[in-house]
């Protein structure tokens, strides 16, 4: 038996078709006004459980239960009023899944994110041997990943047989998708703008399948960063411009134009009442040059990962394209 939490999300309902297409039983943690996907509500081999991953008595009642565990769920965001939130999810659900696992021997897959990683000090792509340092700028969503992780490192040194995967940005076709579809539909409605970062992306299912692969591995206490291909957001963003037949954007979002772009974002929220569409961290993210080294994993596992431009297509194709 396999546990998957965040079974709902996009990361977690791509993994567990791809556990129960192989005829594994699975229970999946969900909230509970999470949606089960269409695709997912029929299967007999998923039994789905309400219950927060803060909740450590109910996932005592569900880790004895299984063999291997999956940890998919996280809280994602840069707005300041989840920041609570986001560290509750993160780094306190993370530590029950740790001790758990530890308690009753059980195998972890984490799953990071490349907001958890160090910054490289030659230029060069972040590998996973480049050090994390505090910056008071980070969000406190990379604090929360980099902390959490920090729980599977401690779990590791004490006995916890676990791997974890640094994901980039994750795209793909799959339930879930609106944190990844973000960009498509900014060009979908004629985004004219770019900024000047860039950024790493791999495809959903390739997460997922390498997910599986290391844990029916006997690789331990070891971190992957999982990235297809880096990409400056201006070439991102024209390749799916050219595949919706768009034109491309052309104006630069400086740093000076996103810091005014997301101070009248905080004041239009006032008097909308929505959360901010830019806040500072994304607006610093969007400038920030980007880049991430993948070949530990190909030589690990022989992985070739699907190309960049093949995933594009995917999702235009599927969801834009008519």
């Amino acid at each position: 038996m396999i546990l998957v939490t965040g079974g709902t999300g996009f990361l977690g309902s791509t993994l567990l078709q791809y556990l129960i297409d192989d005829g594994h039983s699975v229970i999946a943690l969900k909230r509970t006004s999470s949606i089960i996907p269409d695709h997912l509500k029929s299967s007999s081999l998923i039994q789905w459980v309400d219950a927060e991953i803060t909740d450590y008595f109910a996932l005592e009642d569900i880790i004895p239960k299984v063999d291997q565990v999956y940890h998919c769920a996280a809280k994602i965001s840069y707005q300041k009023e989840d920041a609570k939130e986001v560290v509750q999810t993160n780094v306190e659900g993370t530590k029950h899944i740790v001790n758990l696992c530890l308690q009753y021997n059980k195998r972890l897959l984490h799953v990071s994110s490349i907001a958890a990683l160090g910054f490289s000090k030659k230029g060069l792509p972040v590998t996973e041997e480049d050090k994390w340092e505090f910056n008071p700028k980070l969000s406190k969503y990379s604090l929360a990943k980099y902390e959490s992780e920090m729980e599977v490192w401690r779990g590791i040194a004490e006995g916890l047989d676990a791997v974890i995967v640094n994901p980039s940005v994750i795209m793909g076709i799959g339930w879930g998708e609106k944190g990844s579809r973000a960009i498509f539909d900014l060009v979908e409605k004629g985004n004219k703008i770019y900024p000047l970062g860039s950024v790493g992306i791999v495809d959903v299912s390739d997460v997922a399948k390498i997910m599986i692969e290391l844990m029916n591995s006997d690789i331990s206490a070891e971190r992957f960063i999982l990235n297809a291909e880096n990409i400056s957001n201006q070439d991102l963003l024209t390749k799916i411009s050219e595949l919706m037949n768009k034109p491309a954007p052309s104006i630069k979002a400086t740093p000076m134009l996103l810091s005014v772009a997301w101070r009248l974002s905080k004041v239009a929220s006032v008097f909308n009442g929505k959360k901010p569409a830019i806040t500072a961290e994304t607006a610093r993210a969007a400038n920030s040059k980007l880049q991430y080294d993948n070949s530990k994993i190909k030589e690990k596992l022989g992985y070739t990962f699907k190309p960049l431009e093949q995933t594009l297509k995917d999702v235009c194709y599927a969801y834009y394209v008519k």
